[in-house]
């Protein structure tokens, strides 16, 4: 276990060494000439970079309005939910009301009907000892 731990060390350390320099690849340039001057170029390249500021900040309002707009709607659908949360309580509460008053009128209807029935065979027995 020790020599595994001490070769993967020694790899990782010697794979740093290989790349030290801190570029694997240096590009050439044969033809330097087909770039123009460098004055030309370092004044378009500070007008550009003007232009990118410019619209970074731009684009930062925008992003902060979208991500401020994206917060409002979150802020009116949790109120929503809120809501729709209290509705379903209030429905459910009634639900389970209602349920429990069916099953309490279901045995009292049981009860009414049992009660008929031993009406109706108290009635018939006295009909036979009648005859």
């Amino acid at each position: 276990m020790k020599k595994l731990v001490l070769t993967l060390c020694a790899a990782t350390m010697l794979s740093g060494l290989a790349y030290a320099d801190g570029n694997a690849f240096t590009p050439l340039n044969f033809n330097d000439t087909a770039y123009g001057t460098t004055t030309t170029v370092s004044n378009k390249a500070n007008s550009a970079a003007n232009t990118i500021q410019e619209t970074e900040a731009t684009g930062n309002g925008n992003i902060q309005n979208a991500i401020q707009q994206l917060d409002n709607a979150q802020i009116d659908i949790r109120n929503e939910l809120l809501n729709v949360k209290t509705k379903y309580a209030d429905i459910d509460a009634q639900y389970k009301l209602i349920k429990t008053e069916r099953s309490a009128l279901k045995k009292q209807v049981r009860s009414v009907e049992k009660r008929i029935k031993e009406i109706d065979k108290a009635k018939e027995k006295i009909r036979k000892n009648m005859l």
